[in-house]
């Protein structure tokens, strides 16, 4: 975990935005859009649960003066359910071509904010172990999701000038 908070403090230098992705009635796909969730119930700015739709906020996501925009989603890869990994855009791209459950697929949202803005992007995904419907986040997903939010929270916390709230995910993670 130590690589990997190194990683997302250097990601996230200077002015940042979260964007969970996923859809949370299909099991642990509901990972991105519970981290967001809790970070934007913690009063974090610059956070936008997504859900099913991040194609929704390019132009926001373009032209909101981001210096670097962070994907939150369940990525399959391997790993361990709940292991987590940090890709950049180029890595997003290749891993995630037009082919996607979302009407533009992850890498093609990449380059187009990229393009449009010069943004850096990144995607934080967690291994899901299960995409059933209705059954909530997997206890490995659930562990990863918590400690994953309380590390962007402080992360996100220092870069607002305020101490962490070392924000937690319910047992339900659903977004307020």
């Amino acid at each position: 975990m130590a690589r990997l908070d190194e990683a997302l403090r250097g990601a996230l230098t200077g002015r940042s935005c979260v964007v969970g992705v996923g859809n949370s009635e299909l099991g642990d796909d509901g990972f991105g859009p519970c981290v967001a969730g809790t970070l934007v119930a913690a009063g974090h700015r610059d956070v936008i649960v997504a859900d099913t739709t991040p194609e929704r906020w390019v132009e926001k996501l373009a032209s909101g003066g981001y210096d670097n925009v962070l994907f939150v989603d369940a990525v399959d890869f391997a790993g361990e359910p709940g292991a987590a990994v940090l890709m950049d855009a180029s890595e997003i791209e290749t891993h995630f071509p037009q082919v996607s459950t979302h009407k533009l697929s992850l890498g093609t949202l990449a380059r187009l904010i990229r393009r449009q803005s010069g943004a850096r992007v990144h995607l934080l995904g967690v291994r899901p172990e299960s995409l059933k419907p209705g059954a909530g986040l997997s206890a490995a997903v659930k562990d990863s999701a918590g400690g994953l939010t309380a590390l962007l929270d402080q992360v996100l916390a220092a870069r607002n000038g305020r101490p962490g709230i070392a924000a937690s995910p319910d047992g339900k993670c659903e977004a307020p």
